[in-house]
């Protein structure tokens, strides 16, 4: 009986999935490094392939475009924040205080752990293709409105002031956003600067102590506002 030689030994899926999954994470991490350096108009594909040490033919197995680089970036930047506030802005076991809080933390955080990567989505907006374009509008468009609704609801339940809830919504994610500029890791701690623009998100909608109503909805409402009345014709007594 003969015995049949082995035939060639095929690597493990799981293991040619990882090494492309690398390639790929390393392709992105000198684009993005290039499209900050040089600008996205003046990269080429032909430049992230010397960077890499590869040849042109190879970096098109992995990326057809430069389109698809900034796709990705926009996707880790503006459409992880979308998601992420979005789900914050609808857990039901935060008040909108504590959404405001968490929400105004988590995009600290977010901005500060890669500010060059959001200055770089900020300052690539025009060379955006229109289809990335009107995706990277729809994500800022979702961040803005969870925002006004938790802080439309702050309004309602008495405990934010009652202000242009859109103003005020573009204010919280513009100081976060702002990050970005003048953050510095080795200077600044990101945790602390976290919690400092959490408690100024706060502090720029929510009522004074004294203001709170005493629970919610209409009737709290009214209990304060005779408070008021109250307090008024006291005055106009003297």
């Amino acid at each position: 009986m003969t015995s049949s030689s082995p035939g060639p030994r095929r690597k493990p899926a799981g293991a040619s999935t990882a090494r492309r999954e690398l390639v790929e994470n390393e392709i992105y991490e000198q684009a993005i490094r290039l499209f900050a350096e040089r600008g996205f108009a003046g990269t080429s594909l032909q430049d992230i392939a010397d960077a890499l040490g590869i040849t042109r033919p190879a970096l098109y197995y992995y990326v057809k475009s430069k389109d698809e680089l900034l796709a990705k970036l926009a996707a880790d930047v503006a459409g992880g924040s979308a998601a992420q506030i979005t789900e914050v802005a609808a857990r039901p076991d935060l008040d909108p205080v504590g959404k405001i809080r968490e929400i105004a933390r988590l995009n600290v955080v977010r901005v500060a752990t890669q500010p060059e990567r959001f200055r770089l989505l900020i300052r690539s907006e025009a060379d955006l293709p229109p289809a990335l374009s009107r995706a990277y509008d729809t994500s800022r468009r979702a961040v803005l409105k969870a925002v006004t609704g938790v802080i439309e609801d702050g309004i309602r339940a008495g405990r934010f002031r009652p202000a242009d809830a859109r103003v005020a919504a573009l204010g919280v994610i513009g100081m976060c956003n702002w990050v970005a500029w003048w953050f510095r890791p080795g200077r600044d701690g990101i945790d602390a600067v976290a919690d400092q623009l959490a408690d100024m998100a706060i502090a720029a909608v929510q009522r004074a102590d004294h203001r709170t109503p005493d629970g919610e909805g209409p009737a709290a409402a009214l209990k304060m506002l005779r408070q008021d009345i109250d307090h008024l014709e006291r005055l106009l007594d003297l």
